[in-house]
């Protein structure tokens, strides 16, 4: 895992041309919510984002919710709102979103940079996270984890990429960033990925955290999703009711 601290250091940024730098400022702009209203559905067509993943719906420990007055989501200032809380049978109930809908419609892109800028819950049974996935599910699933946060190990997150593959194998490289020594994750901070055709990249606060080699399966669209799940197990017993994740915007940017 590389040490947080200094800014990344350019090799080059063309496409195909692989460089630790990033400069969100001069790459152009594909995708941008900054959260100033919400345009989501439960499946779509239609809206910017559905509220499920496109392939099945739920996982974890709390069942997502849909848009809508009584839902997860809620929008401030420019800033969504997705609260993690417990019904009177001891359900838990939460918010994903995802920019793909199950019939493939929506924002994906091949290769440029993915950010979120948010504000993480701590506690027991809390799982944050901002990851992207390969549109082309048909021989594997592509994922990377930008951004995996247990809320009961606050020290730092989790980065890892995956490859599922049909036939049972699966690839996955992973580092825990411990960018929380030092900072707080209850305060808002960026967490990104530049995807190109070399490396995948991780960045803290636009700080390069750890690089690895981009596997042939995540070169191809992929989409974004961030949610506020909770883990199916017993911590989430003890996981404050309510519980908020704050994202101020999420955007995408195209090499340059």
């Amino acid at each position: 895992m590389l040490a947080l601290g200094g800014a990344a250091t350019a090799n080059g940024d063309a496409p195909g041309d692989s460089g630790d730098a990033i400069d969100p400022d001069r790459m152009p702009l594909a995708f941008s919510d900054e959260f100033d209203e919400l345009s989501a559905s439960e499946w779509g067509p239609g809206t910017r984002w559905i509220a499920h993943t496109p392939w099945s719906g739920d996982f974890g420990g709390a069942r997502f919710g849909a848009p809508g007055p009584k839902g997860p989501f809620h929008i401030q200032d420019g800033v969504l709102r997705i609260e993690a809380r417990r019904d009177a049978e001891g359900d838990w109930h939460s918010g994903l979103l995802a920019s793909v809908d199950p019939k493939d419609n929506g924002f994906a892109q091949q290769y440029g940079y993915f950010e979120m800028r948010a504000r993480l819950p701590t506690g027991p049974g809390l799982w944050p996270a901002f990851w992207l996935i390969g549109k082309d599910r048909s021989k594997s699933t592509a994922e990377i984890d930008v951004l995996e946060y247990n809320g009961d190990k606050p020290g730092a997150y989790s980065s890892v990429v995956h490859v599922w593959f049909r036939d049972d194998r699966h690839y996955v490289k992973g580092t825990r960033v411990e960018a929380f020594r030092d900072a707080d994750p209850g305060e808002f901070h960026t967490y990104g990925v530049k995807v190109d055709p070399a490396f995948i990249r991780i960045y803290f606060d636009r700080k390069l955290v750890w690089k690895t080699e981009t596997q042939a399966e995540h070169r191809q669209p992929m989409y974004m999703l961030l949610n506020l799940a909770l883990t199916d197990g017993p911590t989430k017993d003890a996981a404050p009711n309510p519980s908020h994740m704050f994202v101020d915007y999420a955007r995408a940017y195209r090499l340059n």
